[in-house]
């Protein structure tokens, strides 16, 4: 199992909207995330910033393909259409990141 955890923004004006489709997330999605062998899966804000601090842990074999077959199921690019926009990514990042990731340092089970 690999533990993950990366960062991106809201902007004031996106804040609420993201929130309420979180609360109330579609279950496709829930799914498609289960079959892409992520499990544990959390999303915090940082207020007042309206930073987003995001974690799962995977637990497949090989994740780039995971990760694959997770962008071509249809609900999930509907709720990534949909989400994407209302999302601030942060400067800088590494080529290629929409959420920026954030290397594990410290573990205690």
């Amino acid at each position: 199992m690999k533990r993950f955890g990366a960062i991106i923004g809201l902007t004031d004006e996106t804040r609420d909207r993201y929130i309420e489709l979180h609360r109330e997330s579609w279950p496709g999605v829930s799914a498609a995330l289960g079959r892409a062998n992520i499990r544990n899966y959390s999303i915090f804000l940082r207020e007042p910033e309206n930073l987003l601090f995001g974690y799962f842990e995977y637990v497949g074999d090989d994740f780039a393909a995971d990760q694959a077959k997770l962008a071509e199921d249809p609900i999930t690019s509907e709720w990534q259409r949909i989400v994407a926009p209302l999302q601030r990514p942060l400067t800088p990042r590494k080529d290629g990141e929409w959420w920026a990731e954030m290397p594990e340092i410290f573990h205690l089970d």
